[in-house]
């Protein structure tokens, strides 16, 4: 919708034909990214390169290598257990 905007379609217009009201879109782009979103995404930036570096690697050994390049994370697995 920014790049819309900046093209010179107005917001209104916008959220009009997409049918999205102007207010929640205000909110959303004056706060888009959360800080706990930023966190998260690191950590996952950290479990998908360790990954790809060995993918037999189990969820304890990426918790250890992302925290090895910095991000928390926790040991324990709170899925689904299969026992």
């Amino acid at each position: 919708m920014t790049e819309l905007a900046a093209s010179g379609i107005p917001v209104s217009v916008t959220c009009r034909v997409l049918k999205l009201a102007r207010q929640p879109y205000y909110r959303w782009l004056a706060a888009a990214i959360t800080p706990s979103e930023v966190v998260e995404a690191y950590r996952a930036n950290a479990l998908f390169d360790a990954h790809k570096d060995d993918p037999e690697f189990g969820h304890r050994l990426l918790a250890d290598e992302a925290r090895d390049v910095g991000e928390a994370m926790a040991d324990r697995y709170h899925g689904a257990q299969n026992e």
